[in-house]
């Protein structure tokens, strides 16, 4: 089962389920940190009475170094691959500012290698909570080696795309794409938009019908569509194409189901 934070939750949220993970210790002073100063400075924060507060307020200060976001371009990126990402991204709500709307505007997802950095504040609480853990499409950081890919979302939220140029690592069939990478990249596209839906959510179900094989390097077009929605179930269809339209290497339907971060933080 593969797991998906988005954007939209709250570090209110994520501070209660932290603070009952760290119950015992009564201020930043017992924490294992090492820093003597950070001690000294807040002896009387307790997480029992104030976690909200503490994570928001402290946690910042500890860790400040700006994360990378992978969903922008780099010297890797193809012709193709950067065509269709200023394509998408000249069709932003701030591009398109003024504009009539016709449902069609589209919003680039930041892309982090750790899963907790989908959620606001998750940068840091991802540095205690799993600080070694790297999320699995994004553990290679030598750029066009693996899976470069960029996901937009529609502002309805009843599609996302995402323009994937796929690397040398990634090699199944002599020069074509490993099907497995192929599975990985239509659960992250998919789980990716259940978890704007209702976030966050586990994968249940993924099938897969492989039509055409994908040539290493090539970038190509993952489009994900809302089929239904039953209570905590998110209904998802996907497709991978070619960039024109013109053949279909995949397709698959997914299955979503939400559940509580606390249920998670709970292992």
């Amino acid at each position: 089962m593969v797991f998906f934070f988005a954007q939209s939750l709250s570090i209110l949220e994520m501070a209660r389920s932290v603070s009952r993970i760290f119950s015992g210790f009564r201020c930043f002073g017992s924490l294992p940190f090492g820093n003597t100063q950070l001690k000294t400075q807040c002896p009387s924060v307790l997480f029992r009475t104030t976690s909200e507060r503490t994570v928001v307020q402290v946690l910042p200060s500890i860790f400040s170094r700006k994360p990378r976001d992978f969903s922008l371009p780099n010297s890797s990126w193809g012709e193709e691959m950067m065509r269709l990402y200023n394509y998408y991204n000249s069709q932003s709500e701030e591009a398109t500012e003024g504009q009539e709307d016709h449902g069609e505007q589209w919003t680039r997802l930041p892309s982090y290698n750790r899963s907790l950095k989908y959620a606001t504040g998750g940068v840091y609480l991802s540095k205690i909570i799993q600080s070694k853990a790297r999320l699995f499409t994004r553990n290679i950081r030598d750029p066009g080696a693996a899976f470069e890919y960029v996901v937009f979302f529609r502002q309805d939220k009843q599609r996302c795309v995402c323009v994937f140029q796929a690397g040398h690592l990634l090699e199944g069939p002599p020069g074509h794409v490993h099907g497995g990478a192929i599975a990985t990249m239509i659960d992250t596209v998919t789980g990716t938009h259940a978890s704007l839906l209702s976030a966050p959510v586990m994968t249940a179900n993924l099938n897969i019908n492989y039509r055409s094989p994908i040539p290493l390097g090539s970038t190509v077009l993952i489009e994900s569509t809302l089929d239904k929605e039953e209570g905590k179930k998110k209904f998802i269809l996907c497709s991978v194409t070619s960039t024109d339209g013109s053949r279909v290497h995949t397709e698959a339907t997914a299955l979503f189901v939400s559940i509580s971060i606390s249920h998670l933080l709970r292992g």
